[in-house]
């Protein structure tokens, strides 16, 4: 990627976070609500913010207005869990449940951490219910790598969870929906830890995105798909040889929003960021994500070929 391209990735992702920031109040909690009582979108929402800033904190990117936005929001989502508290409350009310973990990993990535609660997580990533959790594949692959991420052992056999995704399978590549790209997306983000470990995919589903990404990424730029399209975009910044895509940069560009929120393409946004928040959040969410992991491997790989 020519380096004067990456200008476009950093606007939109400093917009965007700019925006998650602008509106961080509509990420807030329940103030005092027992764990079991909050609800599950609540959840996933804060998870996500805390997991873009962590990634816009590892990269070191973005430029120091961005460092200390991030660290603003890693901050304001660390004190939504209660500095742990609440996710240590959620994992003890349901022992079985695996998402206070994988929340919790983002912030253990950024130096969060949370003793009382990783005694608890060592205890139950040992047990035989650890190894059989009723999920998808690529859900539990999360639960992997968000284990790996904490430094917990991995208990999983990780090889034949990847034969068990739809990427595993490596399927016809025009069977591909929306729904299966997300599963897709996924499986790239944990078997690379979002773009760090690239070498965790393995080579042969390496070759078959490096052969099939562009058409998809041709396919639902069409579409307008701009939540998509940008974990798309991701996923080609994770990749061992990283492909980026700078004309559909500049389509998100015109997408976004001048206040930096970028909308899901399916729905029309407000005009008030707090009524926008609802269906838009997660597409800025993803711009961020987005652009940060395009500008880092883009600068990494012309470091590696100086």
């Amino acid at each position: 990627m020519d380096l004067a391209a990456l200008t476009i990735p950093h606007q939109i992702g400093a917009r965007a976070l700019a925006w998650l920031d602008s509106v961080r109040g509509c990420f807030a909690l329940p103030p005092d609500a027992p764990a079991h009582e909050i609800d599950g979108p609540s959840l996933k929402a804060l998870s996500e913010l805390a997991l873009a800033a962590s990634l816009v904190k590892r990269e070191t990117v973005g430029g120091p207005d961005t460092a200390r936005t991030a660290d603003t929001l890693l901050n304001f989502a660390w004190q939504q869990f209660r500095a742990g508290d609440l996710l240590d409350e959620m994992q003890r009310h349901t022992p079985s449940a695996t998402h206070p973990m994988e929340i919790y990993s983002s912030f253990a990535a950024a130096g969060y951490r949370h003793q009382p609660l990783e005694d608890v997580l060592a205890h139950l990533v040992g047990t035989r219910s650890a190894r059989v959790p009723e999920h998808v594949p690529n859900r539990h692959l999360a639960v992997v790598a968000a284990a790996r991420r904490i430094g917990l052992p991995e208990t999983s056999d990780r090889a034949a969870l990847i034969e068990r995704t739809w990427l595993g399978g490596r399927p016809e590549p025009w069977m591909l929906d929306a729904n299966n790209a997300y599963g897709v997306t996924h499986t790239v983000f944990h078997l690379t830890d979002w773009a760090a470990d690239p070498d965790g995919l393995p080579e042969h589903l390496h070759e078959y995105l490096h052969r099939w990404l562009p058409a998809w990424v041709e396919v639902f730029a069409a579409t307008r798909n701009w939540d998509l399209l940008g974990e798309l975009l991701a996923v080609g910044a994770c990749l061992r040889q990283p492909l980026f895509f700078p004309t559909v940069w500049q389509l998100l560009a015109q997408a976004q929003r001048r206040d930096g929120m970028m909308p899901n393409g399916i729905t029309r946004p407000p005009d008030e960021p707090e009524r926008a928040f609802r269906n838009h959040h997660h597409p800025t969410i993803v711009a961020v994500v987005a652009g940060t992991l395009t500008i880092s491997r883009a600068l990494t790989t012309a470091g590696a070929s100086a």
